[in-house]
């Protein structure tokens, strides 16, 4: 479970935003029965931004949102892999 920000605020602030939208994510999931172990909660701030919203530059609303987002990734064990 990754989560990132936008770059309006410090990069300090923005890691620590993110690490907490991520454990509130994996907290859901617990909640849902998924065992704790096999997830991980990462926050990543404004560091993978996916459009060129960074420090100084100029974006709409909409453009800052794009960056505000948690990615959810599934990984198989390698045998699985293995298999197909």
């Amino acid at each position: 479970m990754s989560s990132h920000t936008d770059s309006r605020e410090s990069d300090f602030y923005n890691i620590k935003l993110s690490q907490r939208r991520s454990n509130s994510c994996v907290n859901y999931i617990i909640a849902k029965g998924i065992p704790k172990d096999k997830i991980i909660a990462k926050g990543y701030g404004e560091t993978r931004l996916i459009n060129n919203c960074s420090n100084g530059f100029g974006c709409t609303e909409e453009e800052h949102q794009l960056n505000r987002r948690t990615e959810l990734k599934i990984l198989l064990p390698d045998s699985q892999w293995e298999q197909e």
